[in-house]
């Protein structure tokens, strides 16, 4: 089945992990990283998970997960080895328009979460619709080594100047077209070698020469 890519903002949204062991508290890792309102439905949770309940960080359900659990959640990734009650939920999130994830059978679900690699703003994904996870884990390795954390460095330095390009160069395409002709990956190397200093002030002499 194809699928539509989509980075979803889900910030404050309220969202359910069903399951309590280790693929399910790497779930619930990355939507705290995306700074959602968890709530994790399982009698049984990782130590992990346990000290995050304890901490306030999350909210844990201390039972299975039933029929009507899933009011009022905007997005809701079933983590758990029993396939009934994996089909249970996803019926009922289907019902009620939820976006939900099955971990071990995406086609159960109506959106999957492909593999990620993060530098700071930076955010590359590989997914092969469930049919390869392990061609998946070896492009996200390889990705991970080709692109350091100096890409995300890069991003917040141009995020730094965004508004004062806005303002010199009108259009979006004399923004790209400036980018193309100044912005280069001896940048790149500059923070790959530490000297971030050094790469902010090409930057800004880049951005400095506009209009001269």
């Amino acid at each position: 089945m194809p699928f539509y890519p989509v980075n979803l903002q889900i910030a404050g949204k309220a969202c359910a992990v069903i399951g309590g062991g280790d693929v399910a508290e790497r779930k619930v890792g990355s939507l705290l990283k995306a700074e959602a309102k968890v709530s994790v439905i399982s009698p049984v949770i990782t130590p992990a998970l346990s000290q995050l309940a304890q901490k306030n960080y999350i909210e844990h359900i201390d039972r299975p997960y039933r029929q009507g659990d899933l009011a009022g959640f905007f997005l809701v990734i079933c983590a758990t080895n029993d396939n009934e009650v994996n089909k249970s939920a996803a019926k009922e999130a289907q019902v009620r328009g939820i976006l939900i994830n099955v971990a071990d059978n995406p086609d159960l679900g109506n959106f999957s979460v492909p593999s990620q690699v993060t530098r700071g703003d930076l955010l590359l994904t590989v997914s092969t619709g469930g049919k390869s996870p392990a061609m998946a884990k070896m492009l996200r390795k390889e990705l991970s080594e080709r692109y350091g954390s100096e890409y995300g460095i890069y991003l917040e330095i141009l995020g730094k100047v965004r508004a004062e390009m806005k303002a010199r160069l009108a259009t979006s395409k004399d923004r790209e077209q400036f980018w193309r002709e100044n912005i280069d990956e001896s940048i790149i190397l500059l923070l790959r070698q530490g000297k971030i200093k050094e790469a902010e002030a090409k930057i800004k002499n880049a951005t400095g020469s506009i209009g001269s």
